[in-house]
């Protein structure tokens, strides 16, 4: 294996490390469900697949290629719907916005307002 495929590798594995991070920061930091999922998703997703990708040119193996793939494959197309499942899941339940949300197209409770509902009123979905 050649010294700049160490470095490549090496370089990969920790971007994605400080990625996935970040995705954990945010969990933390951030002030609502919505956000939190959308941090999370994208940084720990992105974060993943560099971490792969770095094993892979520390390890370039057949089987290792093949396994990749798939892991790669399953995780770009599984976490993206999934973290739109889980802000679907918090709408439907009544997770209401951070006061420091400027945008809403779907006119959920705000934090503030002591609402819990969802802007049906009976909490129905």
């Amino acid at each position: 294996m050649s010294g700049v495929a160490v470095v490549v590798g090496l370089v990969l594995l920790v971007v994605g490390a400080l990625l996935v991070g970040v995705a954990a920061l945010g969990l933390l930091r951030l002030p609502d469900v919505y956000t939190r999922a959308n941090a999370v998703t994208k940084a720990a997703a992105l974060g993943l697949v560099l971490v792969l990708l770095g094993g892979l040119a520390l390890a370039p193996e057949v089987g290792s290629v093949l396994t990749l793939v798939v892991a790669v494959a399953l995780q770009l197309f599984t976490v993206p719907i999934a973290g739109y499942e889980v802000g679907q899941a918090a709408r439907l339940s009544g997770a209401p916005l951070s006061p420091l949300t400027h945008h809403d197209e779907v006119g959920l409770p705000r934090a503030d307002d002591g609402a819990g509902a969802p802007a049906g009123g009976d909490g129905a979905p």
